[in-house]
């Protein structure tokens, strides 16, 4: 049977973060994939949770505070495209939800060079075996260029370091969000 996009994030992350590992939330929206993530990492674990607008850090906390996992995220107001100013050590998994804020202002979206920024941070510090999940919404205002643009980005990483998955749904109308999976699978050279 073939899952649905957003279960099949949560699959391919299930498989690369365990109990006690550093987890990115890139996006953390209304605070879903935060709590997941938590989950995973366990009380031994870390998750650090970017989003630029208040209303996403205070649904993010309040999830977590309602799950009693609080104590398992850092929850942060600010652009993941700053997230080497706070995360240290090897991450384990990261996921993004591109787009707008789903209940929010629908202008503020994400930008392509921001998540590109991020995505390179992201190649640096993930471990080996370690997975960078990208649901890409797109039918909204500047969806389109920044698609395009980390579609252009990730199509140019070379293969022996990094695996690149588009898994999506062809015959779904109104511009269905996609999956762009990236496996990191040796070190990357400093100069990329």
């Amino acid at each position: 049977m073939l899952e649905r996009v957003l279960p099949y994030a949560k699959t391919l992350l299930s498989q690369v973060i365990s109990e006690g590992d550093i987890a990115v939330d890139g996006t953390a929206g209304n605070g879903h994939d935060t709590l997941f993530l938590a989950q995973l990492v366990g009380d031994k674990g870390q998750v650090y949770a970017f989003d630029i607008q208040q209303q996403a850090v205070e649904a993010t906390r309040n999830r977590l505070k309602e799950h009693g996992l609080e104590h398992r995220a850092h929850v942060i107001l600010d652009g993941h495209e700053k997230l080497s100013q706070y995360v240290e050590g090897e991450i384990a998994g990261a996921i993004f939800n591109l787009g707008y804020l789903p209940g929010g202002n629908h202008e503020i979206v994400t930008k392509g060079e921001t998540t590109i920024s991020a995505i390179r941070q992201l190649l640096d510090k993930l471990k080996i075996g370690g997975i960078i999940v990208l649901v890409i919404y797109h039918c909204h205002e500047g969806g389109k260029e920044e698609k395009d643009a980390v579609i252009q980005y990730v199509s140019e990483l070379p293969q022996k370091y990094v695996h690149v998955l588009r898994y999506e749904f062809i015959n779904q109308k109104n511009n269905p969000p996609f999956i762009i999976a990236l496996e990191k699978v040796k070190k990357l050279p400093d100069s990329m």
